[in-house]
């Protein structure tokens, strides 16, 4: 139950409400001309106040910067408790409900504002919040992608402005309500097993991906970013076996400690024995041109050299003979120290190069024994870099097994999903003859409501479908104006009904003045006379506002005076007549 509506400046209009029946009064006066209306005056306006406070969005009037950081105030019962919410237009607060009584008990509780002084709960909060307290929404589901929302369950309770569709039809509260939600909030207020409905959608969406799969499949795209069964099967036999290699070469994989430096010394080893290779072959050429010199060294004679001298041209007297032999003696005697000479250099030589090839013999053993080591050990760089590239082999063949997986789940997903499709419709046709009483309620409580209004009978329709729950109304009365919009009350007041005897429960229903546009006068007074009845006699708060001039006054019962209900008469006849007290 609301109890009242305020806001914190002195133009507003403060309304307060009675239990059961009460009604918001919107009067042309005498004084006001053709050109003033009574759409400015606020009859919309405080059904906006009431959700917002509820947590929901600014509405259009709330929105206008004429009323930007007012704070408006609902008190009502929450969890049995008499309960102020407040909340501020402004976009730094209102983000921030402000609520004050005994929350001692609730399972979350506010933080204290710091622009207000006052606890406070986050939208967020707030509506789950409200939705445990009004509707017996479990406070922590949000691991349940499609559910029943506060938001939307009290919007059957509480229409919004019909710009936004909330007169469509009795189960659409806003213009782009998407299916799922129409289905499982429904469903939710009916009684019925609304997660029928939220476990269809969660199929329909694994039907969407299937279906792009297969287009994408069809387009070639998918063979290209995955390739067939028979391709991956292949890559994963490969991959098995290399994976098995270098599991056992890491298993066998010895780590010497100080590999790296064995390494260097072997490398060292060997370029050091290439060394004395190349300096062999140096001294090596140089013995071979010192032995070849040694054996053609020959003694000079003295014919040759008397030969020499005479083909160039000398006459050598007998005297001079003497002197040739002096030169020969000579050249004898050099020729003697070069091969001396050669001999000694000869001699080094070898010493020199049979040293060498004991060394690289040395050398040699010396680096067996390190290669021997490197052979049979690894350096703890190669081991990680091997384990490294295992691991990403491992990663790899993984891959491609999830890839073939889904391949084989894909080519099994319409039947699986067909079959899960059928399973869920047969559980729900249990579920909904086993509610078949709650059902009954409900079509019979509409039948009442329509009976009610046009002494005709209505029919509510609740079928099960695979495509989910299918609702409608009908009321057999043709030719009649605004019957659209009585299938929506009787609906709503049905609603109301059911909940009326639940606990916990919104016991509120509220209806704005469009609801009865275009109404025939005397279906318009049945309307209003059997919404005062129900919610007096089953306790529920009712409030809808009127203009003035469409009261059905005449239609009405004798016992029925509608003027003791009114709570607030808003008027045109002054700027400050309206609920806000302004006009903008």
């Amino acid at each position: 139950m609301i109890y009242s509506i305020k806001a914190d400046r002195a133009s507003f209009k403060t309304v307060e409400f009675e239990p059961g029946f009460n009604v918001i009064l919107a009067e042309r006066t005498k004084e006001s001309t053709d050109k003033d209306s009574r759409n400015g005056l606020g009859k919309s306006t405080l059904i906006e106040i009431i959700h917002f406070c509820l947590g929901g969005n600014k509405g259009e009037t709330l929105s206008k910067p004429e009323l930007d950081n007012w704070t408006f105030t609902v008190e009502l019962d929450i969890a049995g408790k008499h309960t102020k919410v407040s909340r501020n237009t402004s976009r730094s607060m209102q983000s921030r409900i402000v609520v004050e009584c005994d929350f001692s008990d609730w399972p979350i509780q506010p933080d204290i504002d710091k622009k207000v002084g006052l606890p406070a709960f986050s939208r967020n909060d707030w509506n789950k919040l409200l939705g445990t307290f009004l509707f017996g929404l479990p406070f922590y589901s949000d691991d349940v992608k499609y559910q029943p929302s506060f938001r939307s369950l009290i919007s059957y309770f509480i229409r919004k402005n019909s710009h936004l569709g909330a007169f469509l039809n009795p189960f659409q509260q806003f213009k782009k309500q998407q299916d799922w939600d129409i289905q499982v909030n429904n469903a939710f207020l009916l009684g019925l097993d609304w997660e029928f409905s939220s476990k269809l959608q969660i199929l329909k969406d694994r039907k969407k991906v299937i279906e792009q799969i297969k287009n994408e499949a069809q387009s070639g795209i998918l063979s290209s970013l995955m390739g067939s069964i028979g391709e991956l099967e292949a890559l994963m036999v490969r991959l098995d076996a290399q994976v098995q290699q270098e599991h056992e070469q890491l298993s066998g994989f010895k780590v010497h400690p100080q590999y790296a430096k064995i390494e260097s010394e072997a490398n060292d080893i060997t370029r050091r024995i290439h060394d004395l290779a190349n300096d062999d072959i140096t001294d090596k050429t140089i013995l071979n041109h010192y032995e070849k010199s040694l054996a053609d060294e020959i003694d000079a004679k003295p014919e040759s050299v008397m030969k020499v001298y005479s083909e160039a041209g000398f006459y050598f007297p007998d005297n001079i003979t003497k002197k040739i032999e002096d030169v020969l003696n000579f050249h004898k005697q050099v020729v003697a120290n070069r091969r001396d000479f050669l001999k000694v250099e000869i001699d080094r030589l070898k010493r020199e190069i049979g040293n060498r090839d004991r060394k690289k013999e040395e050398l040699s053993i010396k680096r067996s024994e390190l290669m021997m080591i490197l052979k049979y050990h690894g350096a703890l760089e190669e081991y990680t870099q091997l384990q490294n590239r295992h691991q990403n082999i491992v990663s790899e063949l993984q891959n491609v097994k999830v890839k073939i997986e889904s391949l084989k789940k894909f080519e099994l997903g319409k039947s699986s999903l067909a079959i899960d499709t059928e399973l869920l419709f047969q559980e729900a046709k249990v579920d909904i003859s086993q509610r078949q009483i709650q059902k009954e309620k409900a079509i019979l409580l509409f039948n009442e409501n329509s009976k009610a209004l046009y002494d005709a009978p209505g029919a509510l329709s609740i079928d099960i479908t695979k495509t989910g729950f299918k609702y409608g109304v009908n009321i057999e009365r043709s030719g009649s104006h605004g019957i659209g919009n009585m299938k929506i009350f009787c609906y709503d007041l049905m609603l109301a009904q059911l909940w009326s005897g639940k606990v916990p429960s919104p016991q509120l229903l509220i209806h704005d003045s469009i609801l009865f546009a275009d109404v025939d006068e005397r279906q318009k007074a049945h309307a209003i006379e059997l919404a005062g009845k129900k919610s007096e006699r089953l306790g529920f708060q009712y409030i809808c506002t009127l203009n003035s001039d469409s009261i059905p006054t005449s239609d009405f019962s004798t016992d029925f005076d509608l003027n003791k209900y009114v709570r607030c008469t808003f008027t045109d006849a002054t700027e400050d007549g309206g609920l806000l007290g302004i006009r903008f």
